[in-house]
């Protein structure tokens, strides 16, 4: 009995280190694991604070590229064509403007915007035959399109100097022929001169005379 009682406490005592050594080593895995997830964490942070600082940077830079770009393709500056129209023409006329004015036409190195008014076509001859102030009709026109192709012919007749274009016709109507005429003259400079003659021929384009035909007109080019 003896033997077999120290056999037993031998036994036991043989086991409990190894209880305490296998719960020893499951305690310190955990705080290895536990300490390790600080730094990949931190990294990680790290990484989106330096990804996001560069995206900023990169479409900060794109927008001010876009920029120098706009400003570069007008070297220069802006120019305005005055364009004043008959009533019963200003419907298709703005409307071909306003897709010229968003196509951001250039011409000479000026970035044209054509502004259209509508005014009475005796109105605006009487300014052009220093009948009437410009001011009367809210300014000089850089371009006019009347209602009758007969108030062109009185003008080059009695002051050829503003006779800056052909005068193409544009369309027609019941009134007869409606002709563009770019005005020269000391009230125009040779930018908006030229503007006034690109815009001429962009009222001629197809998608431009479409819309005087859906307003009624009868296209230059039918």
């Amino acid at each position: 009995m003896g033997r077999h009682a120290r056999h037993r406490a031998g036994h036991a005592n043989s086991e409990a280190p190894q209880s305490v050594t296998a719960t020893g080593t499951h305690r310190a895995v955990g705080r290895r694991r536990g300490v390790a997830a600080w730094p990949i964490a931190c990294l990680v942070l790290v990484g989106l604070l330096v990804a996001g600082w560069f995206g900023w940077n990169w479409a900060d830079g794109v927008l001010e590229s876009r920029a120098a770009a706009e400003v570069a393709s007008c070297p220069q500056g802006d120019a305005t064509v005055r364009v004043a129209v008959d009533p019963a023409l200003e419907e298709p006329v703005a409307t071909a403007a306003d897709r010229w004015n968003r196509e951001g036409t250039i011409v000479r190195e000026h970035c044209v915007r054509v502004d259209v008014h509508a005014v009475p076509s005796e109105e605006v001859e009487a300014v052009l035959l220093d009948s009437a102030e410009p001011a009367s009709i809210g300014g000089y026109p850089t371009a006019w399109l009347p209602d009758a192709a007969e108030r062109i012919d009185r003008l080059a007749a009695d002051r050829p100097e503003l006779i800056g274009s052909s005068g193409l016709t544009i369309a027609s109507s019941t009134e007869g022929e409606h002709r563009f005429l770019a005005v020269a003259g000391p009230h125009t400079g040779e930018v908006e001169q030229h503007a006034a003659q690109s815009f001429q021929k962009f009222l001629l384009r197809p998608a431009q005379q479409d819309v005087f035909r859906a307003a009624g007109l009868t296209p230059a080019n039918a």
